[in-house]
């Protein structure tokens, strides 16, 4: 029962990268764009954005899948929010305080990957179309590789 606890939750935190694209393109993009906006478009000194009401609103079914996952006893809706839970913690170490330094943790990061990661959602602010978080096209990470090599 454990193992399939713990394939519900990391099943549940791979189908959020989905999700997320799917929200971001069509939804934070879409008709909430005006909670969006701000995060394309941030005010010099402005520590809060309306784009982190986003937070609340994907965190309520993450709150009332833990709540009737333990109501009237643990089922697997418990472990659904916890892949949820997990993915926004993933979300926020790695789009607020690695990619955009919101917080100075995470600024010396110069794994491949994440250099990527940064350069996707980079492409994402000037027009392109990388909605996701965690999946990066491979150009990316080539890129950074690449940019690596030079600077070594």
């Amino acid at each position: 029962m454990i193992a399939l606890f713990i394939l519900i939750t990391l099943l549940t935190f791979i189908a959020m990268e989905g999700v997320t694209w799917f929200t971001h393109k069509y939804i934070m993009h879409g008709f909430l764009w005006v909670l969006h906006e701000d995060h394309h478009h941030p005010r010099k000194g402005q520590v809060f954005q309306k784009n982190d009401g986003f937070f609340f609103i994907f965190a309520t079914p993450s709150i009332l899948l833990f709540f009737f996952g333990i109501n009237p006893s643990l089922n697997f809706m418990f472990f659904i929010g916890l892949g949820i839970l997990f993915y926004g913690i993933a979300y926020f170490l790695v789009h607020d305080v690695f990619i955009h330094q919101r917080f100075t943790w995470l600024t010396n990061v110069q794994h491949p990957y994440f250099l990527g990661l940064r350069r996707a959602h980079g492409s994402h602010h000037t027009g392109g179309k990388c909605f996701g978080m965690l999946w990066v096209p491979y150009k990316f990470i080539k890129e950074a590789k690449e940019n690596t090599l030079l600077v070594d």
